[in-house]
């Protein structure tokens, strides 16, 4: 789906604007004379703080910074366009996932989380459930996660992640928002893939939209930020509450950098989609033709299984697309030969990067992802997409004849 032409207005003016154009002058304060448009970063671990400190917009480093206020107001803006959510910034993307999970569930309570998900979550379910807290783990795509909510008990939280990573499979946010908060449930939808410029969990009815600022929000791989955002300002308080206990806090410098990466949000995930597209129907066609790529995931290619439910709930389809080759051998010679894509793991930077997700491992040894040997996550950066089409087949044509 195409960005809307107008979705918001400019804070202040109500005049409307595109994703761009808010992308570029998200979060940043009234122009003064002379002042620079987005203010550097304030290093400071204190503040002159006189008298009774009650109400003081600023008063130890660990509780606020006015680097931080800029980026929190700016994700905020982009997150809800329309509405009136809070975003409160981390020192990084698990920061953020452990402070919405940890501090708004406790004993007695049931988490559902994405079996499918993010791999470090299933570290923090074995927190959870030191807490006492009752955690079940359900697929991303199909009826499962709905009927986990409607047979649950005391359903605290339902987490989603939706595309999944690494598996880009799509779940219905809508319909399993509203089957969790007529239960009395929290919705969370980790949203680290698609960004808010490619989908708007609070919109689509979840409470939490988490995500880690690390990838595409930054985007240039150089800084480790995470961030919570909601509307329920009881909800918000907790999370900074748990923020200012366990002090997982950003440095100024690091959320300078984030915000300062934010004018650029929408041109680069523009052209990471295009070139993911490209990429996709490339690695298809060498499937086609020789049989040795298999189960070619990007929720933007019209016939992938999750485009029909991706396209009426997202913007934009991101940057990462899946695919199996044969074993572990050929996807390690086929990273090997890459030439423009670099051998990385993480995603949403401006240059590309592929990894063999199964060389994370459990502590079990089982593939961390439960992805076959030879599955590649490949994030596509910002290079002329003809190149990169031409560097992932010369790498397969040289992974071939190394078999």
């Amino acid at each position: 789906m195409e960005p809307d032409a107008a979705v918001g207005t400019t804070p202040g003016s109500g005049v409307p604007t595109g994703e761009a154009t808010r992308a570029v002058h998200a979060g940043l304060p009234e122009a003064e004379p002379y002042r620079e448009p987005l203010p550097g970063p304030v290093l400071a671990a204190h503040y002159h703080l006189p008298g009774d400190p009650t109400g003081a917009d600023y008063a130890y480093g660990r509780d606020g910074n006015p680097t931080w206020t800029v980026l929190e107001r700016a994700i905020a803006e982009l997150e809800d366009p329309a509405g009136d959510a809070r975003a409160v910034v981390f020192g990084s993307g698990m920061a953020a996932i452990s402070a919405a999970l940890l501090s708004l569930t406790g004993p007695g309570d049931t988490v559902i989380l994405p079996a499918d998900g993010y791999n470090l979550l299933h570290r923090v379910r074995e927190r959870l459930e030191t807490g006492g807290v009752t955690v079940s783990t359900v697929p991303t795509p199909g009826p499962e996660a709905l009927r986990a909510v409607e047979s649950a008990t005391d359903l605290r939280m339902l987490w989603l992640e939706t595309p999944s990573n690494p598996g880009l499979d799509v779940c219905d946010v809508r319909e399993l928002a509203t089957a969790a908060r007529a239960r009395g449930a929290l919705v969370a939808v980790d949203n680290t893939l698609a960004t808010p410029l490619g989908q708007r969990p609070l919109e689509l009815g979840a409470d939490l939209s988490v995500a880690s600022g690390t990838k595409a929000l930054n985007g240039h791989g150089d800084v480790l930020l995470g961030y919570v955002a909601a509307r329920d300002a009881s909800v918000i308080e907790r999370v900074v509450g748990w923020r200012k206990i366990v002090g997982a806090i950003p440095g100024p410098m690091e959320a300078w950098l984030v915000h300062r990466g934010l004018a650029t949000l929408e041109l680069r995930t523009s052209h990471q989609q295009t070139n993911a597209l490209a990429v996709a129907e490339a690695l298809l066609d060498e499937a086609a033709r020789r049989g040795d790529v298999t189960g070619v995931r990007y929720p933007g290619r019209p016939s992938d299984p999750a485009h029909d439910l991706a396209a009426r709930q997202m913007r934009r389809f991101g940057c990462v697309i899946g695919f199996t080759l044969p074993d572990r051998g050929f996807a390690e010679r086929f990273l090997g030969a890459l030439r423009i894509v670099e051998e990385a793991t993480s995603f949403g930077g401006v240059r590309s990067t592929a990894e063999r997700r199964g060389r994370w491992t459990t502590p079990d040894g089982v593939p961390a992802d439960a992805v076959a040997e030879g599955f590649v996550r490949m994030s596509m950066g910002v290079e002329d997409p003809a190149d990169l089409v031409a560097d992932v087949r010369r790498a397969l044509e040289i992974a071939r004849g190394g078999a």
